[in-house]
C-alpha cells in the first residue's frame, strides 16, 4: 500500500465513521428514523470506500 492510499483510507474511515454516527444519532432521537439510518448507510458507504478501490484495482 502507498502512503497516498494510507492516508485516504484513514481519511475516508474517520469521515464515514463520524457521518454514521451523526446518522445513528438523528434516528435515535427523531421520530421518523429512516433518515438516520440512510445517514449511517451512506457513513457506512463511504468508510468502506477505499476497500472497493482496492479490490476493484486487483482485479
Amino acid at each position: 500500500m502507498t502512503p497516498m492510499l494510507g492516508m485516504f483510507t484513514f481519511v475516508f474511515n474517520l469521515v464515514g465513521l463520524v457521518i454514521c454516527l451523526v446518522g445513528l444519532t438523528l434516528a435515535q432521537r427523531l421520530e421518523k428514523r429512516w433518515p438516520g439510518y440512510v445517514l449511517a448507510g451512506l457513513g457506512f458507504f463511504i468508510a468502506t470506500i477505499p476497500i472497493w478501490a482496492q479490490w476493484l484495482m486487483a482485479a
